[in-house]
């Protein structure tokens, strides 16, 4: 039996204050987001002759290579929705322009499903970057109680 792929479409009507919050709401999220990369780097900086240990250096190397990665990502998020956010001016200019205000429309959807998938991609690193750490932890505990 043969599995169909969905394509997830965002259909209730969106009006114009519901985007605007929407953005704001990504934009804080994200900037949050760079905010605790940050102090990811601190922590792995903190910790890195540990992590380098051959015990966990594989795991630590994704973790780090993949942290990268998302931070990247944020700041390309940041910067397309605030171009977002900039043209929403096209559905309240008072211009009936149906193809752009679709397209908008469209747009808002799509990051709508980026969004929601970027977050939940780094929910996933943060949880796989603590446990790192709390492995770490947990066998640095271990040397000092057998010294």
């Amino acid at each position: 039996m043969k599995t169909k792929s969905k394509n997830p479409k965002y259909v209730a009507w969106l009006n114009t204050e519901t985007m605007h919050n929407t953005s704001k709401k990504w934009l804080s999220e994200l900037e949050f987001t760079k905010d605790e990369q940050l102090f990811f780097d601190d922590l792995i900086k903190s910790y890195t002759l540990q992590l380098i240990d051959s015990k966990h250096f594989t795991e630590s190397k994704n973790v780090v290579n993949q942290l990268v990665k998302l931070k990247k990502e944020t700041d390309g998020l940041i910067e397309t929705i605030k171009l977002h956010e900039r043209e929403l001016k096209i559905m309240v200019d008072g211009i009936d322009q149906i193809e752009l205000e679709k397209a908008y429309r469209d747009k808002h959807g799509k990051l709508i499903i980026t969004v929601s998938n970027f977050l939940e991609d780094y929910r996933t690193l943060k949880m796989r970057l603590f446990a790192l750490v709390k492995g770490v932890l947990k066998d640095n505990k271990q040397k000092r109680l057998l010294q």
